[in-house]
């Protein structure tokens, strides 16, 4: 990979501050001026357990993380023990010298930086906590960091919690910086110290998927949002009931995924903009629900955070397993828009899509997302949503003559109302009429299937977009894909010819004739796909005649890496 990334892992027991610890590092490179990329990965114990986060950083866009390390900071010896074969040439392992940690295994051209980390934390505060402040000190200076910076961040992050607590740790930050400035000067480089280009350099924020899904939700004026929590979405909650009361809309914890769903049923058929979230085992209890706001034909809004199942399967890593899930839960035809994020800044614009198109179709809308989209963090320009209009569709709250809930129209899309003001209608989970009584006529049946389907016809006219296209038109190979791994397919394209890349974002409806056109120019085609079966590939062969040549398909729940994907391409060109 390029050697303009630069890749530091920090590695240590749960409750050291491993993420907080990344996340104001990212900061720190974003204020200096550069971007960054944070992968963080961790196990699904309630306590314990070895955590990594792992801060690339670049003057240019960086959207995957890498496979090695320019530098590993070990906070614990699991750290050291775990990541002996992930060092890049040249790289620093930076370590707790007072922890008696054996570094007898690392490689030889691993430059040792030993720095006594606990005793520094509690010389500054007297606590063992502050050992990922010292940490982000020493690992500023190495880098050629502004310690300025870094204390001003250490402020904002602490201010809250008193000037006391900002002191002790703003000492632990600047005597782990004096330390290796002290005794390891021959190593320090100049991989973050501020650009010149700093003072044109456009406003940046490090930002992950569940944050940007939350932001995205209060952009489109949502006004109802039941959730229960689940990784990899459950930050989304979080976000959503801190700024409840800012923003004027309801958070509701339930007891479980079958009220959240029938919750944000009931506030929509009641006229509120709604939404709820889970992940795959919460959407499995959530189908017949799902069904429900088809049939009724009531908008809806999930967001569906992937991880590798079946069951509990692998709870707190990532994986694309629900494709075909999603497209298909719940008995029989109801129409079913179905999104799928391939980044943070995607997720927000899906997000507020969604509402629209729920609104506008009166039916469930699903965006997909995966752990690795919910909680990698990335630099992003503050996002822009000043041209977004909220979109409510055929609904009103005025009285209407002969009214008819489903009067079946040429769209599909009938007139809407909420209870109270006047217009009688009926919802049931019953096949009905047009005003909403049960029927099971012959005719009736057939016309309401008929009208409720043809929402999809009228969305694929309307409003469904083609796929993206990244590289050039006429390439050798070509590689289509969904999800997180976009950032990894863009990461490797900047070191691979003859290669471009197809992103599908509408997986229902589906862009059968656009992607079928977009790929009739390749030569050779590489699906890329994060599940066993090749889920993608399965619906592009249900809705195209494209042939996809190859699968690169991974499923251990690790994301996948730019070096796989130019390792996949290389393979094929050497049996080409």
């Amino acid at each position: 990979m390029p050697s303009t990334i630069i890749s530091i892992k920090i590695g240590a027991e749960a409750g050291q501050g491993v993420k907080s610890a990344g996340l104001m590092l990212a900061k720190l490179a974003i204020r200096s001026g550069y971007h960054i990329y944070n992968q963080i990965e961790y196990p699904s114990l309630i306590k314990g357990g070895h955590n990594v986060l792992q801060v690339n950083i670049s003057k240019e866009e960086v959207t995957a993380p890498r496979k090695v390390n320019d530098f590993l900071i070990a906070l614990n010896q699991d750290t050291v023990n775990k990541h002996l074969t992930e060092f890049a040439d040249g790289a620093g392992l930076i370590y707790d010298s007072a922890a008696k940690i054996d570094t007898s295994k690392v490689p030889s051209t691993v430059v040792l930086l030993g720095v006594p980390l606990s005793k520094i934390a509690k010389e500054a505060g007297n606590s063992d906590l502050l050992i990922n402040t010292v940490a982000l000190g020493a690992v500023t200076a190495v880098l050629g960091g502004n310690l300025l910076i870094l204390n001003s961040l250490i402020s904002e992050e602490f201010g809250s919690k008193g000037d006391e607590i900002v002191k002790v740790n703003v000492a632990a930050a600047e005597n782990g910086f004096k330390y290796v400035t002290e005794n390891y000067r021959q190593h320090l480089k100049n991989s973050l110290s501020p650009l010149e280009s700093l003072s044109n350099f456009v406003p940046y924020m490090a930002i992950d998927g569940n944050e940007s899904v939350a932001l995205g939700a209060i952009s489109a004026g949502l006004q109802y949002a039941a959730i229960y929590p689940m990784s990899p979405i459950s930050n989304i909650l979080h976000v959503l009931a801190e700024n409840q009361e800012k923003f004027g809309y309801i958070y509701k914890q339930p007891e479980d995924e079958l009220s959240a769903i029938n919750m944000a049923i009931g506030a929509s058929y009641a006229g509120a903009r709604s939404m709820t979230s889970t992940s795959g085992g919460g959407f499995c209890l959530m189908t017949e629900g799902y069904g429900l706001a088809g049939m009724t034909e009531t908008p809806l809004v999930i967001i569906e955070g992937m991880r590798p199942g079946p069951a509990t399967g692998l709870p707190t890593w990532s994986g694309q397993g629900d494709l075909q899930m999603i497209l298909n839960a719940h008995q029989d035809d109801f129409p079913r828009i179905v999104l799928a994020a391939g980044d943070a800044k995607e997720a927000f614009e899906l997000t507020m899509k969604a509402f629209n198109l729920a609104d506008k179709y009166q039916t469930p809308v699903v965006v997909i997302i995966d752990k690795n989209i919910c909680e990698n963090a990335q630099s992003f320009p503050l996002y822009e949503y000043s041209d977004y209009r909220i979109d409510r569709g055929k609904l009103t709250t005025a009285k209407v003559e002969d009214y008819k809930r489903y009067a079946s129209e040429p769209s599909g899309i009938s007139q809407r109302t909420v209870p109270g003001v006047g217009n009688f209608f009926i919802a049931n989970s019953d096949e009905h009429d047009e005003e909403g009584y049960s029927s099971e006529d012959i005719d009736n049946r057939n016309i309401m299937m008929e009208k409720r389907m043809t929402k999809l016809k009228t969305c694929k006219e309307q409003d469904m977009e083609k796929p993206q296209l990244f590289g050039p038109e006429d390439a050798e190979i070509t590689i289509i894909s969904w999800g997180s791994n976009k950032g990894s397919i863009l990461q490797a394209l900047k070191n691979l010819d003859g290669v471009n890349y197809i992103h599908v974002n509408w997986m229902s409806p589906f862009p059968s004739d656009e992607l079928s056109e977009m790929s009739s120019k390749s030569k050779y085609i590489l699906n890329v796909e994060c599940n066993y079966t090749g889920q993608m590939e399965k619906l592009i062969r249900e809705n195209t005649q494209i042939k996809i040549d190859e699968n690169f398909l991974k499923y251990d729940g690790r994301q996948i890496y730019p070096e796989e994907i130019i390792d996949a391409v290389n393979k094929i060109r050497s049996k080409k």
